[in-house]
């Protein structure tokens, strides 16, 4: 929120500056609680899934900092 109570407008993170990436599970391994994800790049990162289990492959999550904040689409 701005200085006058308002939602500010920014797609970013208030804290770091950086956006929230959608990325596609790629494989899942649930015992260390980690999901292999891939951008619309290709790149490929290893991303925490703790906030949106059950996570399955194909599903998109947004992805900040390594971490999953929420389920986009899942798997068809």
């Amino acid at each position: 929120m701005s200085a006058s109570g308002e939602h500010c407008g920014s797609q970013h993170c208030i804290t770091c500056g950086d956006d929230g990436v959608p990325m596609t599970v790629v494989r899942v391994d649930l015992d260390r609680g980690l999901a292999l994800c891939a951008g619309e790049d290709g790149a490929r990162a290893s991303v925490e899934i703790a906030l949106v289990d059950p996570v399955l492959p194909g599903d998109t999550l947004l992805v900040h900092a390594g971490t999953a904040l929420v389920r986009l689409g899942e798997a068809a």
